[in-house]
């Protein structure tokens, strides 16, 4: 029996909204977590909810039986649980958050007018700072044919009433949000801080726009477009072309979402539905503003009202110390991010780029940051003379277009590139290098849980090994060389794993031989036990095979960020099974797989999560820790975690999500991580 796993992705926003909710949290975090509950929701519209309405038209008999609801009680708990969240939403919103900015010195022109006192400024900035950006398009007219509002772009329909012509005209205009600050901070009153949208200064100044025509309506409207990048399995053109042919119409593709303010009359909508070819599963009701995912530029004021920052642990110290090969080859060194700094990683391949020693470099890239050092590094490298070879992945959604530009730049620069197939993502996280100093070969691996990425390893939680293991480096460096071969399959390769777990390769059957030994374990009365982290459970043969671990008496432990189709807690068959969902300042992205119990465990990290896409589709790598010290980290991170009583919430067999129990003691996982850390682990 699986849950949907779109509305157990809408759980996981629903926790995001939690935090939003929650008065404990500092004033500026609340609104940041709105955000990001606003940004979740418009890529589910973009991604998840054209599946949806596809799965709607398919006839029952296709549908997998294994699933809990129906597929028209799916799309009805959909719309429930999303217009249930909205309204919580704007509770929190006007309830406690506007309150709370004027009690700490901001007052914010939400559902507003601007008053008068601040009219002049208002209209300074629109005729200096805006009108050079307004491109008003009349409905109905003759340019009007060529328009197509843009994905999540913002608009107003503005209706106008021509009294010597005696007609009524609609006019769409553009809130340039993507051009200009959505938020504009106007001349102190009264001590206080005043801050207006964009939105309302354009509405105020919009009889500039029309002088010699009367104003009837303004109604703010949003697009969201299908998101989908569909690649033919076509392996002789050019990956990087197609793809950006496919981005070039990508905030042009089908409607999946219109969003439009409330009270817009009847007519209007029907009026719109016509011009844009909208049905009504694609329209939906919402509030003055749209796109407050730009909350998280809101301006900062007060920054107690932020998380207190902590300063990332430098580990192992002599990381700046400008040798770290010399490090890592006396032993394996485990990051925790980001707890610890990211310096050591930075260091790892800026060092191997001017290193005279180094004649080699080969790194596969999923999601880069858009000034990356390690790029440069790259870069740099290649510019020295070594051999510098990237896996770039070119399907990284979202990230297209900053992964093709990078590949252009690194490819001018001399680094040999080496795209993706269509028909398969490469998403692991791995890097090698190769040196020769003083006559001898030494080959350093460096496998990360996350992105190699230096902005998102400041609010994201992975891990990531460096390690001069031989035998480690020796089958890394047989997937790359498998890499190199693009034309290549999983299915005719001969490759072999003993410390990697490669999805296509050995990945799926390992983890299985490692469930059933626990299996084994219950059947001879020993403790039997699993552990697992990830962002997502979403595979059907891997979630079966959790049913009948927990069936045969194997305790099993979960961590799961997202979507969980996994259904725990129910008789007969998932009564031995937890899962627990964290959502704190930093986004839990770990990917832990633990079997065993004690010293005995097997310790797996990697950058796979249970998802089908990732087990079937992608290549993924995992590696065992064998190193006793990284072992030991882990198994005491994971139990830190497991311990939280104040961010976990436990899922239930219906799949709701309830606080843990507090003891006399709270237990901040994440404070008591970076605890630890500090106390245990520095030089």
């Amino acid at each position: 029996m699986l849950y949907n796993r779109d509305l157990s992705w809408l759980g996981f926003n629903d926790r995001v909204l939690q935090e939003a909710e929650c008065d404990r949290v500092p004033l500026y975090e609340r609104m940041k977590f709105l955000a990001i509950f606003s940004s979740n929701l418009d890529e589910f519209f973009r991604v998840r909810y054209p599946a949806v309405l596809a799965l709607s038209k398919l006839d029952k008999k296709t549908i997998k039986r294994e699933y809990l609801l129906s597929k028209e009680e799916v799309t009805e708990n959909i719309y429930d649980i999303i217009n249930g969240q909205l309204a919580r939403f704007g509770k929190v919103l006007h309830s406690e958050i506007l309150p709370a900015l004027q009690d700490s010195g901001v007052d914010f022109y939400y559902n507003r007018t601007i008053p008068e006192i601040l009219h002049s400024e208002a209209r300074t900035i629109f005729l200096s700072k805006i009108l050079s950006f307004i491109q008003p398009v009349y409905l109905g007219g003759e340019d009007s044919g060529n328009f197509t509002p843009e994905n999540g772009k913002l608009y107003f329909v503005v209706t106008l009433l021509d009294a010597e012509k005696d007609s009524v005209n609609h006019v769409v205009v553009n809130i340039p949000s993507d051009k200009l600050k959505r938020f504009f901070t106007l001349q102190e009153q009264e001590g206080k801080h005043q801050v207006v949208f964009l939105d309302d200064i354009i509405r105020e100044n919009l009889p500039i726009l029309f002088p010699r025509q009367q104003i009837e309506s303004v109604y703010s409207i949003k697009f969201n477009r299908d998101a989908a990048l569909t690649i033919s399995d076509d392996f002789t053109a050019n990956l990087l072309d197609k793809i950006e042919k496919k981005l070039s119409s990508r905030d042009w593709g089908n409607a999946s979402r219109f969003l439009y303010q409330q009270g817009m009359p009847s007519h209007l909508q029907m009026y719109l539905a016509s011009i844009f070819s909208l049905s009504v599963n694609e329209m939906f009701e919402g509030g003055r503003y749209h796109n407050l995912s730009d909350l998280f530029s809101f301006p900062v004021f007060d920054k107690s009202h932020l998380y207190e920052s902590e300063t990332p642990i430098l580990y192992p110290k002599a990381a700046v110390e400008g040798d770290i090969f010399k490090i890592v080859s006396k032993q394996d060194v485990l990051l925790h991010l980001p707890y610890h700094s990211y310096t050591p990683v930075l260091t790892f391949f800026n060092q191997a780029a001017v290193d005279v020693d180094v004649t080699d470099i080969y790194i596969t890239l999923y999601r880069v940051a858009s000034e990356s050092h390690i790029v440069n590094a790259l870069i740099s490298a290649a510019k020295n003379g070594k051999n510098v070879t990237a896996f770039i992945e070119l399907k990284a959604r979202f990230d297209e277009a900053n992964n093709i530009k990078w590949s252009r730049v690194m490819k001018k620069a001399g680094v040999k590139l080496i795209y993706s197939n269509p028909s398969i993502k490469v998403h692991s996280k791995i890097g090698l290098i190769k040196r020769v100093s003083s006559g001898k070969r030494e080959t350093y691996a460096i496998l990360s849980t996350g992105n190699f990425n230096e902005s998102t390893a400041s609010f994201y939680t992975d891990h990531v090994l460096l390690t001069s293991n031989k035998k480690v480096c020796k089958e890394m460096q047989s997937l790359f060389k498998f890499l190199r071969k693009k034309k290549a399959s999983a299915d005719t390769a001969t490759l072999k794993f003993d410390y990697l777990y490669v999805a296509q390769f050995n990945l799926v059957p390992d983890f299985e031989k490692l469930v059933r030994k626990e299996i084994d374990k219950a059947h001879e009365g020993k403790p039997a036990l699993i552990r697992i982290k990830v962002n997502n459970l979403e595979e059907p043969y891997f979630i079966n095979l959790l049913y009948e671990a927990s069936k045969e008496g194997v305790k099993i432990e979960m961590l799961v960020r997202s979507i969980c189709c996994l259904i725990p807690g129910k008789k007969p068959f998932s009564e031995n099974i937890t899962v627990k969902r964290i959502v704190d300042k930093y986004l839990e992205h770990t990917r832990l797989f633990i079997f065993g119990t004690d010293e005995e465990a097997t310790v797996i990290m990697g950058s796979s999560d249970l998802m089908t896409r990732n087990l079937r589709k992608r290549i993924e790598v995992c590696i065992r820790l064998d190193a006793r010290h990284c072992k030991q980290q882990i198994l005491n991170y994971f139990s830190l975690q497991w311990q939280d009583n104040t961010k976990v919430r436990i899922l239930q067999e219906d799949m709701s999500q309830i606080v843990a129990e507090v003891s006399a003691t709270e237990h901040n996982a994440q404070n008591a991580i970076y605890s630890y850390l500090k106390a245990a682990y520095h030089d």
